[in-house]
């Protein structure tokens, strides 16, 4: 590529970040103007985009970016193919209808304009994360789709149930971004690529190394919290605390689908094997069966298709599991018509709240006459939900009752769960587009009536996009279904379904779907009775459990604090000494680097001598009869060592260890003098107990850590360079004094200004003079000295 097309590629990812920034400032100075020019930079990105889609259709990969930490090979890279083509795709168009449904629905003002800025933002975040190349460019942006949709479900932080949303969502994902990190560093370290490109290019590296089990099972951790799996999937009901435009984003096109991309994208790599056959259709079945059980027990329309949306993700998660082409190929149609449709019934369930001022499916009816365009808008999101035709969503059912209807134990389980779960979902699109607006109006919706522009064009785009794409399928395959989709090893087109009839069992199953959804339609209020009657039998759920644990966490942290930080020195000394002698014998046990016992050395007399010294200044301060006699003899084992230094043949080192030894010494002897405590430690051995086996433990791990060191092969590299470098570059003949002068003289300017500081110290002390008797015991003296005269 030239650097004018890695320019254009870099600006479609810059653009929502650039709008998010001018945001605020475009709502102030034009209004609701603002707003449409701020829809204006994701459809600029997505004009950018489509002129590469023809290299996306003939399945060449695009690839830009530039080196960020080059020393840890990290790059900020970014790969447009197939799959990040049609994600980019749902995110950009989807992002511009929302930006100017938001004009219509937000109220005018600084909110508006905040609201835009974390909406933009939460654009550029989810368009990084699905063109990331790089590892640690992915992880990025997967953090910060779960920053900005905090940001967006808290966005009414005046009210509690906001708030408890936003963490819980960040809570859930967060942990499950954490499990990613730990996933995609497991892969850098055990197969050594770093990129997306890599591992395409090399499919079977993980699946054949022995890391494979924990990479697969944190993966699945980061993509399931995100996509809302079961029983990780309670943070995105509540998710609907946000305003409506997020809901209609955050379902449709953005975080949610993240953890579909993930999975999607992974699936060359980690896919195909039993374990990921198992996991995926288990998980992905419970989710698509219980969310659209639970979707059919709501009553407020925002909350029946948040509970549809976690069942579409499961029944995403159980194609994307079962991974043959065909079910590959079921889950980008299923996706692409689940956006669509998903984004539309959010804004028509947003324009119904607007307009008739509730979202309660049993307050609502006879709206027709009031609001005809959402009618229309209505019903062309719940016929392509429900996968009628002629939309894009019957397509979308076919091929999964296609891919799912095989004969073996296997394809008759997922078919049931498939069938079960898409009823469900039918009979909720039909009460959310029937119920509203048929029937008398009731007296409270007197004044009911259509909204802005702004709110009802985004789902009328958006339904006769779903008709469209169903009419005019070849053209919709070439674009979005086919790149997406695995390449068909005969060359032909991959996808190629269109309208038309096709018997067979893929048809007969859309049949039952239709007629029993109509049934659940028709007895809705019974089944919400039933399953309500449930839900109190079962009493606790994973939403409940959420708090729990929150509680639980909040008592242990506030024990653990007390235990460990109870404002008590020398229990912060006894942890920190632990930390580090736990550090050094778990390490060396667990990776058997325990030293071998060495031999007697050759000591001349005099280091002996030298060695006595130490013995002896050892039992001295453990045998001390007061803190100051023990701080001065702990002198003596450093000015030994010192002497050894000299004996060896190092004066220089000798002197400095001297230098340093003596001023420690006189630092804690002046300190103990300032200070008021006990002579002497008066504890009964049987208290110092635990005290002593932590010192002992400590200098035996520490003794046997420096002993393992010594035992390793030494590598004169640095001495080599050294010894090659002081004198032709520093001019110096003592290596030592080079050292410490050139080659490290910053380092060592640092340190004559600790000694500075520390003698200044000092100085402080010395010059310390007894303090002054107080005030009050003077005056007690003196009158005690006047009743002595009288």
């Amino acid at each position: 590529m030239n650097t004018l097309s890695d320019s254009l590629l870099f600006l479609v990812v810059a653009l929502p970040f650039l709008g998010a920034v001018l945001a605020p400032l475009s709502i102030i100075l034009l209004d609701r103007w603002g707003t449409i020019a701020i829809a204006l930079f994701p459809a600029a990105a997505l004009a950018i985009l489509f002129q590469q889609s023809a290299q996306v259709q003939d399945r060449v990969a695009i690839l830009f970016g530039f080196d960020w930490i080059p020393s840890f090979g990290v790059r900020f890279s970014f790969r447009l193919d197939g799959l990040s083509f049609g994600f980019a795709f749902l995110i950009l168009f989807i992002g511009a209808l929302v930006v100017l449904y938001s004009g219509g629905y937000m109220p005018k003002g600084a909110r508006r304009g905040r609201f835009l800025l974390f909406i933009m933002l939460f654009m550029g975040a989810m368009l990084g994360l699905v063109l990331a190349d790089d590892l640690v460019t992915l992880f990025v942006f997967w953090e910060l789709t779960s920053i900005a949709s905090f940001l967006l479900i808290g966005f009414d932080h005046e009210r509690e149930a906001a708030r408890r949303g936003a963490i819980q969502a960040l809570v859930i994902t967060g942990g499950g971004g954490l499990a990613l990190l730990a996933g995609l560093v497991l892969i850098r370290e055990s197969t050594g690529l770093s990129s997306m490109t890599q591992l395409i290019d090399a499919p079977d590296a993980l699946r054949v190394g022995t890391s494979y089990v924990p990479i697969l099972l944190l993966v699945l951790t980061g993509a399931f919290t995100k996509s809302a799996q079961m029983p990780l999937h309670v943070w995105l009901p509540n998710a609907m605390e946000a305003p409506t435009p997020v809901s209609a984003y955050l379902h449709s096109a953005t975080m949610v689908k993240a953890g579909i991309y993930l999975l999607m994208r992974t699936f060359p790599m980690l896919g195909g094997t039993d374990l990921w056959s198992t996991i995926l259709p288990v998980f992905g079945g419970i989710t698509l069966v219980v969310g659209a059980t639970l979707a059919l027990r709501q009553s407020d329309i925002k909350l029946m298709l948040a509970y549809t949306t976690v069942a579409s993700l499961g029944l995403l998660v159980m194609l994307i599991g079962i991974g043959t082409p065909l079910a590959i190929e079921a889950a980008v149609l299923y996706l692409f018509a689940h956006s669509l449709a998903k984004a539309c019934l959010f804004m028509v369930a947003g324009s119904i709240d607007h307009g008739a001022g509730t979202r309660d499916i049993r307050a609502l009816g006879g709206l027709a006459g009031k609001m005809p365009v959402t009618f229309v808008c209505a019903l062309l999101g719940a016929a392509a939900m429900g996968g009628l035709p002629p939309l894009f969503g019957f397509l979308a059912k076919e091929e999964v009752y296609a891919a799912t209807a095989t004969a073996d134990p296997i394809g008759f389980v997922t078919t049931a769960a498939a069938l079960v779960g898409n009823a469900l979902m039918f009979a909720v699109a039909l009460q959310v587009a029937i119920r509203p607006f048929v029937g008398p109006l009731p007296s409270g919706l007197r004044r009911a009536h259509e909204t802005h522009v702004l709110i009802w064009i985004g789902p009328l785009v958006l339904g006769i996009i779903g008709l469209l794409a169903a009419i005019f399928s070849v053209t919709t395959h070439q674009f979005i279904s086919n790149p997406m989709s695995p390449p068909d090893p005969s060359g032909a087109l991959a996808v190629d379904i269109a309208l038309g009839f096709h018997w067979g069992p893929a048809l007969i199953l859309s049949i039952a779907t239709v007629v029993l959804g109509a049934v659940l339609f028709w007895r809705a209020a019974r089944a919400r009775a039933t399953i309500a009657g449930w839900l109190t039998r079962i009493g606790w759920g994973p939403d409940r459990g959420f708090d729990q644990f929150m509680r639980g966490l909040v008592q242990v942290s506030y024990k653990v604090t007390i235990a460990l930080q109870p404002g008590l020195l020398d229990v912060y000394m006894r942890v920190t000494l632990a930390v580090i002698v736990g550090t050094v014998w778990v390490t060396m046990v667990w990776t058997n680097s325990l030293p071998s016992w060495p031999g007697m050395p050759h000591l001349f007399f005099y280091e002996w001598a030298v060695i006595g010294i130490i013995v002896i200044g050892v039992l001295v301060v453990v045998l001390a009869a007061s803190r100051l006699t023990a701080v001065v003899s702990l002198g003596i084992q450093g000015l030994a060592v010192a002497l050894l230094f000299m004996l060896l043949g190092a004066p220089d080192l000798s002197f400095t260890q001297f230098m340093v030894e003596v001023l420690s010494v006189s630092i804690l002897a002046l300190v103990m003098t300032r200070l008021r405590l006990m002579p002497a430690d008066k504890r009964p051995w049987r208290d110092m107990g635990a005290e002593a086996a932590l010192s002992v433990a400590g200098g035996l791990g520490l003794a046997l850590f420096l002993l393992a060191i010594v035992q390793r092969p030494f590598d004169t590299a640095v001495t080599d360079f050294y010894e090659r470098y002081s004198y032709t570059i520093a001019h110096g003949r003592n290596i030592v004094n080079v050292i410490l002068v050139d080659f490290r003289g910053v380092d060592t300017m640092g340190e004559i200004a600790v000694v500075l500081t520390t003698g200044a110290a000092i100085l402080a002390l010395v010059r310390i003079r007894a303090a002054k008797p107080d005030a009050r015991h003077s005056r007690k003296r003196r009158r005690r000295a006047g009743e002595l005269q009288a």
